[in-house]
């Protein structure tokens, strides 16, 4: 008991750290695991088979596919034939969100927000108006669907591999609908709260095709990883790291074959590579999944899933609604990655203790923690980067410019996505 209650402890410090110091993350986790393992919690045998390698090298491969997709154009190219097809600002500001969450089920939020935000701030200067609000649709969108997909988040390819979960298992999973058609429903849900939100914008967008792709390999290569996940989701009893070989595969394949193409500026594309691969969020999952196994053994996840059927009581609908709010709550303020990585077994446990299915919760997690983040500034990595590109081009955001679209944006697609997944997994 004395164990569990310094394992609880060092847990506790170490999340208050990841909440302060957010540029030190990665150290904060892995000085804890270091802890864990020094005091015998968690055996030094054991630490690296703690680590699920598989989403690792799933988000490196990821990581490096979607920067050659970027530097390819092929998302502006894209971004530039939607605008031409809109009559106004409004419906502009409603495709680019749309198209911002369409991209964003298989790149990451932030790598989204970052091909987007210039088209924003581009046809809010052609059109004399304000680009504050035009970021922050663009930014809350891609928070969205970020979960529609195994491959569209971090917190997806968590859940994928906790839950043993292949790509079409977000369609269609034990003979139901997967959680991708919660996130669309949630998504179809936010039009109504744009239309309304940009309702003035009125003034007509004139835009002109002027990004020219001349490769198409990064585009390839990101629909291939896309068909080659689909394709091992039909092998239930392939090896461990599948997922994570065919997207680090397919990320040094494109990188070969890029930096071949790239004479007398080969040294300035393997760096600007080398660069979109975040070290520090790997070293962080690192970190955390030996910090939550030291947890685990130490009984600490069994304690708080029977806190929470305490708070919860036998009810399978109070207690998804307590995930799901406590989830949407929490991660306004915190980040989700280390959130969904501590709660997957705690909501496992949760289902255990109760005698159902643990896919209920775990999807009601996932809605709550992904829209979570879309309530305050600080919710989500890419809502800090659709404010820091504003900064930069010296636009004010106040909190009540994100708080008046975050808001009722997080409640409409949370309750209508929640509810889709209640009704076909209760």
């Amino acid at each position: 008991m004395n164990m569990m209650y310094l394992s609880l402890g060092i847990f506790a410090v170490m999340y208050v750290c990841l909440l302060i110091f957010t540029e030190q993350r990665w150290m904060i986790a892995m000085f804890a695991a270091a802890i864990f393992m020094a005091i015998g919690i968690l055996p030094v045998g054991d630490s690296l088979l703690a680590v699920n390698w598989n989403v690792i090298l799933m988000l490196l491969g990821t990581m490096i596919t979607v920067e050659l997709f970027i530097q390819s154009k092929m998302p502006a190219l894209m971004a530039e034939k939607l605008l031409k097809m809109t009559p106004n600002v409004k419906w502009a500001v409603i495709v680019l969100s749309l198209f911002s969450g369409l991209i964003s089920a298989f790149v990451d939020n932030v790598a989204t927000v970052l091909m987007l935000a210039p088209i924003g701030l581009a046809v809010s200067k052609k059109l004399n108006t304000n680009p504050v609000p035009v970021i922050i649709s663009i930014a809350v969108s891609s928070n969205l669907q970020g979960a529609a997909t195994l491959v569209g988040d971090t917190t997806s390819i968590l859940l994928g591999s906790y839950a043993d979960m292949g790509f079409n298992d977000f369609f269609w999973f034990l003979g139901r609908p997967g959680i991708c058609f919660a996130v669309e429903a949630g998504a179809i849900m936010t039009v109504p709260v744009l239309m309304i939100l940009f309702r003035k914008e009125k003034k007509k967008v004139t835009s002109e095709i002027t990004t020219k792709v001349t490769d198409y390999l990064p585009t390839v290569l990101l629909l291939g990883t896309i068909g080659l996940l689909i394709a091992a989701s039909q092998f239930p009893d392939k090896p461990a790291l599948t997922n994570g070989i065919i997207c680090v595969g397919l990320g040094l394949f494109g990188t070969i074959a890029e930096w071949l193409r790239h004479r007398g500026e080969r040294v300035k594309f393997l760096k600007s590579v080398l660069d979109a691969i975040d070290i520090k969020t790997l070293l962080l999952l690192t970190g955390l999944f030996m910090v939550i196994e030291g947890i685990t053994e130490a009984g600490v996840i069994d304690e708080i899933a029977k806190l929470f059927v305490k708070a919860g009581g036998d009810s399978p609908l109070v207690m998804y609604i307590l995930i799901v709010s406590v989830s949407v709550a929490l991660s306004a303020f915190i980040d989700n990655i280390p959130y969904v990585a501590t709660m997957l077994p705690v909501v496992t446990g949760i289902a255990g203790i109760m005698g159902i299915e643990p896919y209920l919760f775990d999807y009601g997690l996932l809605i709550g923690a992904t829209l979570g983040g879309n309530i305050t500034p600080v919710g989500a990595s890419a809502n800090i980067t659709g404010i820091g590109i504003l900064q930069k081009e010296g636009y004010k955001v106040r909190n009540r410019d994100f708080l008046r679209i975050g808001i009722p944006f997080t409640l409409v697609a949370a309750v209508a996505g929640a509810a889709v997944v209640w009704i076909f997994w209760a």
